[in-house]
């Protein structure tokens, strides 16, 4: 039970840090910084794929789920950002 309430409290405070680090940037850089964290969020799913394969409880397995889910969501968002903001500095013909 301290491995999981260990991994909970990670995982809570991640969010709060990343939630944290959002509400500094200035509106007119995020679209950039999201579109240059691409690749970063590629890695942060295989972190989450390597930890839930390899969770022993129930719990653990959730929040691995969990973890690839959102991270999947994070890179598929980024790269729809990404591809309309580079529509937007294509010439029209």
């Amino acid at each position: 039970m301290t491995e999981a309430l260990f991994t909970v409290f990670i995982f809570a405070l991640a969010t709060f840090l990343g939630l944290e680090l959002i509400s500094k940037v200035p509106p007119t850089l995020h679209t950039p910084l999201m579109s240059g964290s691409n690749a970063i969020s590629g890695v942060t799913i295989i972190g989450a794929v390597v930890v839930a394969g390899e969770a022993s409880s129930p719990l653990l397995i959730g929040v691995g789920v969990a973890a690839v889910v959102l991270a999947t969501i994070n890179v598929v968002g980024g790269f729809l950002v990404t591809d309309r903001m580079l529509r937007m500095f294509k010439r029209r013909s």
